[in-house]
C-alpha cells in the first residue's frame, strides 16, 4: 500500500505507551506493532529485564532487518503504528528517521521514575529514554517540522481533546473508538507483556489522572536531578489538555 503513515511513537517506560497503543489499535484504518526494537536494544546492552531470555528468544535482534522490513516495510493499512522505546534506538543509524513520522511521549520522571524502579530496582538515565527523545526532538526540529509530544499526564487530564488535536497535527481523523478497548491481552501484545501490562490490560480505557502520593524515593534524587532538564525541554511542546481538572 503506497502512502501510508508509518507512526512511530518513541515512549520512555511507565508512560502509558501500551495504552495509547491499544488506542490506535481501534481505528479501522491501523495495524500496530509493539515495540519492534526491543530484542536488538537486549542483545547489545546485555540490559537485565523481566523476561529477557524469552524477549530474545522471540524477537528479531538485527536492527537493520528491522528497521527495513518492519518499519520502513509494506504496508497493510494507511496506518502503521509502532509502539517504540526511544532508549531501544543505542546503536541504530538514525537515518530512518526521516522516512517515518515521530512522536514522542514523555512523563515528568519524578512520576516515571518510582514506578520504574518497581520493575527495575536500580534505573540509570539509559533506561529512561530521555537523552534519546531529546535528539529525535532535534531532528524533528531540524527537518523543519512541527514536534508532536504528548505529556502522559496531559493525556490522561483530557483524552478526547490531546487526542484529537494529535489527530490534527498528524492529518488524520480522530476516531471515537480510541477512546475505549476490550479489557485483557492483545494478540499484538509482546512476550513481556506478562511482566508489564497487567493494569492496562484491566483497562477499557485511559485512566482518570492521579497525581503521586508516595514519598519519592531519596535513592532516586540524583537521578530525577538528569532526568528534569530533559523533560522540562520536551514537555515545553506538549500538546495541553483541555480540562485540568
Amino acid at each position: 500500500m503506497a502512502g501510508c503513515l508509518k507512526l512511530s511513537v518513541w515512549s520512555g517506560p511507565r508512560n502509558v505507551s501500551t495504552a495509547l497503543m491499544y488506542s490506535f489499535r481501534q481505528r479501522p484504518d491501523t495495524v500496530v506493532l509493539d515495540e519492534p526494537l526491543y530484542g536488538h536494544y537486549l542483545k547489545v546492552t546485555r540490559a537485565d529485564h523481566p523476561g529477557d531470555e524469552e524477549v530474545l528468544a522471540a524477537m528479531d535482534q538485527d536492527a537493520g532487518r528491522v528497521v527495513r522490513e518492519a518499519i520502513l516495510g509494506p504496508c497493510e493499512r494507511p496506518v502503521h503504528f509502532f509502539k517504540n522505546m526511544a532508549h531501544h534506538l543505542v546503536g541504530i543509524d538514525r537515518g530512518f528517521l526521516g522516512g517515518i513520522t515521530n512522536v514522542l511521549l514523555t512523563r515528568d520522571p519524578a512520576e516515571m521514575l518510582p514506578s520504574l524502579a518497581r520493575q527495575l530496582p536500580n534505573p540509570t538515565m539509559r533506561d529512561t529514554g530521555l537523552l534519546q527523545q531529546a535528539e529525535i526532538l532535534d531532528h524533528v526540529l531540524d527537518a523543519g517540522d512541527d514536534p508532536v509530544i504528548l505529556d502522559a499526564k496531559q493525556l490522561l487530564l483530557d483524552p478526547p481533546g490531546v487526542l484529537r488535536l494529535a489527530c490534527e497535527k498528524l492529518a488524520l481523523p480522530f476516531d471515537e473508538a480510541m477512546l475505549r478497548w476490550p479489557a485483557g491481552p492483545k494478540p499484538e501484545d509482546g512476550v513481556w507483556a506478562k511482566h508489564w501490562y497487567a493494569n492496562v490490560h484491566a483497562s477499557t480505557g485511559f485512566s482518570a489522572y492521579k497525581p503521586v502520593t508516595e514519598p519519592f524515593p531519596e535513592r532516586l534524587a540524583p537521578l530525577l536531578e538528569e532526568c528534569l532538564p530533559l523533560y522540562e525541554r520536551l514537555s515545553r511542546y506538549a500538546i495541553p489538555a483541555k480540562a485540568q481538572g
